[in-house]
């Protein structure tokens, strides 16, 4: 049974319109795919609003606050890119070197005619989805990556992949001499205010940590694996992701530098069908319908190779664009959008990956509501 969608103080819950459609939305999408726990932040110019439904646990779990760690996935791709595009600007990282420049073991293999873009917008030429099975250490790593040649030519297809954003956020982190964990936990998370944000859970925030269902509907969190901070390996909370969101809306009291990073990673670099491919982020023309934005968060998008077409020079980041990313892992699925012109976006944080299209249409449903009342 599902529990009440309950409310941070201050934000009304069945007078409101806004309110009326989340807990539509949320309620529906809880139903159908057998969700146990939501956390849902929104924000309009600035101004918050959590919904939280169900529990962050299948046994004995509490109920889901928007102080609730989940694991986000694929989200943490944006944070990657947003410390690749700082590197950039503080001059130890530049997007047109060869991968090899940074990484000398990887000196005469095709990296050297791969590009830290073409890993950051996964075009390196056919890079897969996961590494194989029997990659599990940094050695082994090395040698897959040298051993690994191109199906298409650079630049000229996107194949969405960990390994390929995962090296790209190891070389940014190498090009600044310190560990991608440590660079993530104290520099860019304080730095964006993120206080309950983690690549490690801490032990005294582990009753905070949601447990996610698996297909078998046993608790599951994620496991470890090579390169798994740079893809997919954040936890956080609805509170402090739609603080996230509203960095990347714009406004936010941040460093100029981290400001400027945060702006560059809205850039476009290639156009795949409907959708532009920022550096972490995806991009969609907004107002859009809801049918574009199943179609540029597909499996097709997301499981095969689709011609890429260079944006030379790249589009400088806009406002009036949807500006999006999901992100799962084996128990856990989350969505992130927003469109910086009309101060709009939603988090959807839930403990079990559903499918993304159902993320989609809610969060679809949820920002044209939002628009309205950013009117």
């Amino acid at each position: 049974m599902l529990a009440a969608g309950s409310l941070v103080p201050g934000v009304r819950a069945a007078d409101g319109p806004l309110a009326r459609i989340v807990d539509d939305a949320i309620r529906s999408v809880m139903a159908e795919n057998e969700v146990q726990g939501i956390a849902v932040a929104v924000t309009v110019r600035r101004r918050q609003s959590f919904f939280n439904y169900g529990v962050a646990a299948k046994d004995g779990g509490g109920t889901v606050t928007e102080d609730t760690l989940f694991e986000i996935g694929s989200i943490s791709k944006t944070f990657t890119a947003t410390l690749a595009a700082m590197a950039q600007l503080q001059g130890t990282l530049s997007l047109s070197d060869s991968a090899s420049k940074y990484l000398p073991a990887l000196a005469g293999s095709s990296f050297d005619r791969i590009s830290v873009l073409d890993l950051g917008t996964y075009t390196a030429g056919g890079l897969p989805l996961q590494f194989p099975d029997d990659v599990t250490d940094p050695d082994r790593m090395l040698a897959f990556y040298r051993g690994w040649r191109p199906a298409y030519a650079p630049g000229t297809q996107r194949l969405y992949s960990n390994p390929s954003i995962g090296l790209f956020g190891y070389l940014a982190a190498r090009s600044l001499n310190r560990p991608f964990d440590e660079l993530m936990q104290q520099q860019i998370f304080p730095a964006l205010g993120l206080a309950s944000t983690y690549i490690r859970v801490p032990p005294d925030r582990m009753d905070r940590y949601a447990w996610g269902m698996s297909k078998a509907g046993k608790p599951v969190r994620v496991t470890p694996g090579v390169l798994d901070s740079q893809a997919y390996g954040i936890k956080t909370t609805a509170a402090d992701m739609i603080r996230f969101v509203e960095a990347n809306i714009g406004g936010a009291k941040l460093d100029d530098t981290l400001r400027r990073a945060i702006a560059a990673t809205h850039a476009g670099y290639y156009k795949v069908g409907d959708m532009t491919q920022g550096l972490g982020w995806e991009m969609v023309d907004w107002p859009t319908d809801v049918d574009r934005l199943l179609a540029a968060n597909s499996s097709e998008m997301t499981m095969k190779p689709n011609a890429a077409t260079r944006l030379d020079p790249p589009l400088p980041p806009r406002d009036e664009v949807l500006i999006n990313k999901t992100g799962s892992t084996n128990g856990f699925g989350a969505y992130v959008a927003f469109v910086p012109a009309r101060g709009i976006g939603v988090v959807i944080l839930a403990n079990r990956n559903y499918p993304i299209a159902a993320r989609v249409q809610a969060a679809h449903r949820i920002l044209a509501a939002l628009d309205g009342e950013a009117g």
